[in-house]
């Protein structure tokens, strides 16, 4: 998952802007107690982030891929 990717998958599960909010405001635990922002700026990689976003806020796992695309095939 590319940063514009993870942008892109934040404000479609969340909206624009409570998405930019939990993006700046919510620390997140499994990312050493720092928000999404923080997370990104100290190189944690996107796809990390966005799934410890999606299992804080309780995302259904079947929208955990990202932005409304079906789940992978493996």
């Amino acid at each position: 998952m590319t940063r514009s990717e993870f942008s892109r998958a934040i404000a479609v599960e969340f909206g624009e802007a409570y998405g930019r909010s939990l993006v700046l405001d919510l620390v997140l635990t499994p990312l050493g107690e720092r928000t999404a922002e923080q997370a990104l700026a100290a190189g944690v990689a996107p796809r990390e982030i966005w799934l410890a976003l999606c299992a804080a806020m309780d995302v259904p796992r079947e929208r955990w891929h990202g932005a409304g695309r079906p789940e992978p095939k493996r």
